[in-house]
């Protein structure tokens, strides 16, 4: 059975252990990107990861970024947005639709 983490500070990823989900508090790239590998081959299907650890981790985090699975879904942290994750799901509409359908009235 598939299974969702999230990984990140603890204070940001606390609560979701209150959803059932299994967390995984990292705030060292090299122990966070080892952990991520270990996820992925354990059959996790979703991978939250907070926009502040995925930073840091970014050569990490590309490797799946072809795969179907795990899903690697960035979310802010208590030190706020950095709009990286909004823009990381926009990419990925852009791909599966072939073009850009959020219109930014600027």
């Amino acid at each position: 059975m598939s299974r969702i983490a999230v990984m990140g500070d603890t204070d940001s990823i606390y609560g979701f252990g209150a959803l059932g989900f299994d967390t995984f508090p990292y705030t060292d790239p090299t122990e966070a990107a080892r952990k991520l590998r270990e996820l992925a081959e354990n059959n996790y299907a979703i991978v939250y990861i907070t926009e502040a650890l995925a930073s840091s981790i970014q050569p990490e985090i590309d490797r799946y970024r072809e795969n179907m699975l795990p899903a690697i879904i960035l979310i802010p942290g208590v030190s706020g947005n950095t709009g990286k994750g909004i823009m990381a799901v926009k990419q990925s509409v852009e791909k599966a639709v072939g073009s850009d359908i959020i219109f930014n009235n600027q």
